[in-house]
């Protein structure tokens, strides 16, 4: 039986990544070293919880709502549509309609322009970022979408971002932030995607993978 492929689409941490404006910037430092004479080599990691590729819970936006390390682990992993939305400059209800997404369909990543900011290894955050605008996760919400993911750091507009993280997170929908897809063909996948464990935070990062379909 072929091994089925894997593909990492998850974002390096690094002191150097771009991270959220306002956000703190990554910090790795060695609390011992090898090279040092130590018995071991120990790191210590300072970012946000929202650093690179991550899952945002609802708490983030929700009163009330639902911490990170308490997640649905079923929305989490299982099969997954990444969807071509490179030609549209913001992801709308109306662009969601011509994107024909199948019904029954529960987990929807998408592919826009933004993976190619990735690829070509930018430096600077970017403002004009693809987005799902809230109509568009209104649209989702409605087709009993579970977890959608998104190319960039934010699902939403960068000035106008509490609707959109709303009309999904109020309506428990995962939102997957911070995926790199650039060199993935649309079409379904198999999604492994865990948040780490952290107690009673309002998202965490994440290794996300997608696995060939047989």
């Amino acid at each position: 039986m072929a091994q089925r492929k894997i593909y990492d689409i998850s974002i390096p941490i690094s002191e150097s990544m771009i991270v959220w404006p306002g956000d703190g910037k990554v910090e790795i430092s060695q609390l011992s070293h090898l090279s040092k004479g130590d018995a071991s080599t120990v790191s210590q990691i300072y970012m946000g919880s929202h650093t690179g590729t991550h899952v945002d819970a609802p708490s983030h936006f929700i009163a009330e709502g639902r911490e990170a390390d308490n997640l649905d682990l079923n929305l989490l992993t299982g099969p997954a549509l990444v969807v071509d939305a490179r030609g549209f400059e913001s992801i709308t209800a109306r662009s969601l309609e011509k994107l024909s997404i199948p019904r029954k369909t529960k987990r929807v990543l998408f592919l826009t322009k933004n993976s190619q900011f990735w690829s070509e290894n930018e430096s600077e955050f970017r403002k004009d970022f693809t987005a799902i605008t809230e109509d568009g996760a209104h649209w989702l919400v409605s087709r009993g979408i579970g977890l959608i993911g998104i190319d960039y750091l934010s699902v939403a507009p960068f000035n106008n971002g509490i609707p959109t993280h709303k009309a999904l997170l109020g309506n428990d929908v995962i939102i997957v932030e911070g995926l790199n897809l650039s060199g993935i063909e649309p079409g379904s996948y198999e999604l492994v995607c865990l948040p780490l464990k952290i107690s009673g935070i309002d998202g965490a990062p994440a290794r996300a993978i997608l696995i060939e379909k047989p």
